[in-house]
């Protein structure tokens, strides 16, 4: 595998976490976790996707080439139901250019087969680890260590803008 895609997607996958997780209103410590755990996430989900590829290529092939054989054949049987007015018409040009299409569908490669795996599965993977980090995440917070608290502001406390008392404030000699 190329160094720049088993180094550069765990990365961006764990920085696409992270940045989810603070967009999400998450404390640093829980995106911190989401970041690395949708790194690690992303790897796992490459390598998933190069197993996948490999173990049922053959079968997606054979599925893309009888899937196009059969529109072929039907679209056969659809042009040659038109009346004989029509065969000459836009509807016979369009079913026989849609015949030779289907008739020339090739399977796609083992490799652009990866890719399509890995676009599906890579991006899953991410996200999957990456709420796993936050709920990791949760532990520390309920523990009470620091960076793993959200800065809560408790509206009831004195001074607060909502409370009696900072409303009604006795004066104080700045004022006098």
């Amino acid at each position: 595998m190329h160094p720049l895609l088993k180094y550069g997607v765990p990365l961006a996958g764990g920085v696409a976490a992270a940045g989810g997780a603070l967009s999400q209103g998450e404390d640093p410590g829980s995106a911190v976790l989401a970041g690395l755990a949708g790194g690690v996430g992303a790897a796992g989900g490459l390598l998933a996707a190069r197993k996948f590829a490999g173990k049922y290529a053959p079968d997606i092939r054979k599925a893309v080439e009888d899937t196009a054989l059969s529109t072929a054949e039907r679209l056969e049987e659809v042009k040659a139901g038109l009346p004989a007015s029509r065969e000459k018409g836009i509807r016979a040009n369009v079913l026989g250019k849609a015949v030779d299409l289907a008739s020339s569908v090739t399977a796609p490669s083992e490799r652009s087969l990866g890719r399509g795996v890995a676009a599906g599965v890579v991006p899953g993977s991410v996200a999957l680890a990456g709420l796993g980090g936050v709920a990791a995440g949760a532990v520390p917070g309920y523990l009470g260590v620091p960076g793993f608290q959200q800065g809560v502001v408790d509206p009831e406390s004195y001074g607060s803008s909502n409370s009696p008392g900072a409303r009604y404030k006795a004066p104080t000699m700045q004022y006098v």
